[in-house]
């Protein structure tokens, strides 16, 4: 893991070569707001209700916690991708600076869990549409958005980067509000003043505990999921260097207004064990606790809003991912093709494999669609040990070769490096403790040996031919 030299199997040329076929189309307004709304997920508005009543209150310092680890991951991701902006992004970094099988598996392990995001995603939005139109089967209205986004995404990038502009103006128009409500809530204007009771009162602070405290930082951990795509889009910007390190810089005052902020406001307005909390949503029960009129449908109508534009972004995200994959011999050749600037083979691909991810939830809710599920749980948590072997590989290699492409450092490097991967180490030990967590890194480990050991064949190959 301290090697200094990049290994020679990891060639720079296909990734260098490829990427000027795609278009250049997303400006500097589609970056700042694909950043900004990247971290407003539907994991926020409705799966956030799930971590607070494992944690209470305490849920505070899950996402303090995971916050403060995403903060390193995106600074070190940031570093990289400013000095190497790349369509495959950490999947570039960890061939570059690890190896063949390293590049291969963090970039597939990534396709999965976007294209499994996209059926999660679709199926939910689904749901809410069917709920205000029950005369259209759920399912007609998955197809109807899969067809959808799959022919947006298939035209200019520009596209893509104007649905993200205005889905994430609506999130973050609907966050803002919502703090700014919440802050009327607490400080008495809106309602009587809380105080601390809902902080220290039924049951205490973490009223289940440290058990109950690595549930909720586990689930922090994956409603933080997905910043990574600012990375990959900043390729297909008219400034990657300057867009990508804009992106990073502003990370960490939207983590902890966003999400830490938002969550402090929840446990203070309303008790953690309100089952309205996990039945309706944290935010809707505060602001039905603050008698704001139509608040369930205003904030289901954010929901699907949130659902649809992170649809857009896996879709987005997945495809890249896979272009950039095969443009450096890591899978079927046929999906490099770009026409109009964009890989609309590998929309197909991505769009198909979650289609079929859909299906899959519907013909085997118990098997297949169980287990893809369960991959995609711990994947990001792959992502990011690869993420911090790469940067601390890359910064020694550039240090001494290049250190004019260090336009964004990482902090007390290398210290806080180690710190971030030990993180990391540290959550997958924390998984081993409950049986559905477990059963995530069982499934997660099946599909990482399967991508490694292939990676590895590969690779050795290569050095054989």
């Amino acid at each position: 893991m301290t090697a200094t030299t990049a290994p020679p199997e990891a060639p720079e040329a296909p990734e260098a070569q490829a990427t000027p076929q795609l278009s250049h189309g997303l400006k500097q307004r589609h970056l700042s707001m694909i950043a900004l709304g990247g971290v407003i997920g539907a994991g926020l508005f409705v799966g956030s209700g799930a971590g607070i009543a494992a944690a209470g209150p305490g849920i505070i310092l899950a996402f303090t916690a995971a916050g403060l680890l995403v903060m390193l991951i995106m600074r070190m991701l940031g570093e990289m991708s400013a000095a190497h902006p790349a369509s495959g992004s950490f999947s570039v970094h960890a061939e570059r600076e690890i190896g063949p099988w390293a590049g291969l598996t963090a970039g597939w392990m990534y396709w999965v869990m976007l294209c499994c995001g996209v059926a999660a995603e679709a199926t939910a939005a689904g749901s809410i549409m069917n709920s205000w139109l029950p005369g259209v089967p759920g399912w007609g209205w998955v197809a109807v958005f899969m067809a959808f986004f799959c022919a947006s995404n298939l035209t200019a990038v520009k596209n893509f980067g104007e649905f993200e502009f205005w889905f994430a103006a609506v999130k973050i128009t609907a966050i803002v509000a919502f703090l700014v409500l919440g802050v009327l809530g607490v400080t008495g204007v809106l309602h009587a003043a809380p105080g601390t009771g809902n902080l220290t009162g039924h049951g205490g602070f973490l009223p289940h505990g440290t058990s109950g405290l690595i549930t909720g930082l586990l689930a922090s951990v994956f409603a933080y999921g997905g910043l990574e795509t600012v990375t990959i889009a900043a390729a297909e910007s008219d400034d990657p260097r300057r867009n990508v390190a804009n992106a990073v810089r502003t990370a960490v005052w939207r983590i902890a207004v966003f999400y830490i902020g938002s969550m402090a406001l929840v446990v203070t307005l309303v008790p953690w064990n309100d089952p309205d909390v996990v039945k309706l949503g944290p935010y809707v029960t505060v602001l039905r606790f603050l008698h704001i009129p139509g608040a369930a449908q205003v904030m289901q109508a954010v929901v699907l809003i949130a659902l649809l534009s992170a649809m857009n972004a896996n879709i987005y995200g997945s495809s890249r991912m896979a272009y950039s994959l095969v443009s450096r011999g890591q899978g079927p050749k046929a999906l490099a093709r770009v026409s109009g600037g964009v890989p609309r083979l590998a929309v197909l691909a991505s769009c198909a494999f979650g289609f079929g991810a859909v299906l899959a939830g519907y013909w085997w809710p118990d098997t297949v669609f169980t287990w893809l599920m369960n991959t995609t749980g711990v994947a990001i948590l792959v992502v990011w040990l690869f993420i911090g072997v790469s940067q601390l590989r890359m910064r020694r290699r550039l240090e001494r070769e290049a250190p004019e492409q260090l336009v964004v450092r990482m902090w007390a490097y290398p210290y806080l490096t180690w710190v971030a991967i030990a993180g990391v180490v540290a959550l997958l030990a924390l998984m081993t403790t409950t049986a559905g967590n477990r059963d995530q890194l069982y499934a997660a480990a099946v599909l990482v040996a399967a991508l490694g050991a292939v990676g590895y064949w590969r690779q050795r190959r290569v050095r054989g031919a």
